[in-house]
């Protein structure tokens, strides 16, 4: 699926809005398609089923987020500076579609085997990029290699799949600086001799 239409959109912004709100289990196409304010019929067209939309939730972060690292990655800039836009990129993107995270965490286990398979596959392209970034920087004398490549990276992830739970968008601290804190934080125990 490329970019989504108008309609698509809003059919996918009111699940979104349900989803977060009710849960996956408790909302109807009935209730998506009042608050789209469309046809079933509509929504039958864009969507084969309920779980569909479950999907493209998450296919669509993650699409977002793979453009972002395939262009950080792209970019060519030393390991440190690479490391800090891959967390502060996730952070923002993960912000800025909190509620998508959150429902997609939430019902992940919702999706057919096939689609769990492909969602599996698309973080793992993820975390084995942002893994091999630090080990070529650890091997290269970079960074220290104190904290395992694996850990580092299973620690920022870690922090930035939890933002759903305690991110606010009218907290103190905005999306970026969120991120530029963890990765100072990733990119002290990196660079600790």
């Amino acid at each position: 699926m490329g970019a989504l239409s108008a309609t698509e959109q809003r059919i996918m912004d009111a699940a979104v809005r349900l989803f977060a709100a009710q849960g996956y289990d408790a909302t109807t196409v009935q209730e998506i398609v009042e608050a789209a304010e469309v046809t079933k019929g509509a929504l039958y067209h864009y969507f084969g089923a309920k779980d569909d939309l479950l999907f493209e939730i998450y296919r669509s972060l993650i699409a977002e987020q793979m453009r972002d690292l395939d262009s950080i990655i792209a970019a060519g800039d030393d390991p440190a500076a690479t490391v800090r836009a891959i967390i502060v990129s996730l952070v923002e993107t993960t912000a800025a579609h909190v509620d998508e995270t959150a429902v997609f965490v939430r019902e992940m286990h919702r999706l057919d085997s096939e689609r769990r398979a492909e969602f599996r596959a698309e973080r793992r392209r993820y975390h084995e990029t942002f893994r091999s970034v630090v080990e070529k920087a650890q091997l290269s004398g970079e960074f220290s290699d104190i904290v395992p490549a694996e850990t580092a990276v299973l620690i920022a992830l870690g922090v930035v799949n939890q933002l759903p739970t305690w991110y606010r968008p009218d907290g103190l601290k905005s999306p970026t600086q969120l991120g530029e804190e963890i990765a100072d934080f990733v990119l002290a125990a990196l660079t600790r001799k």
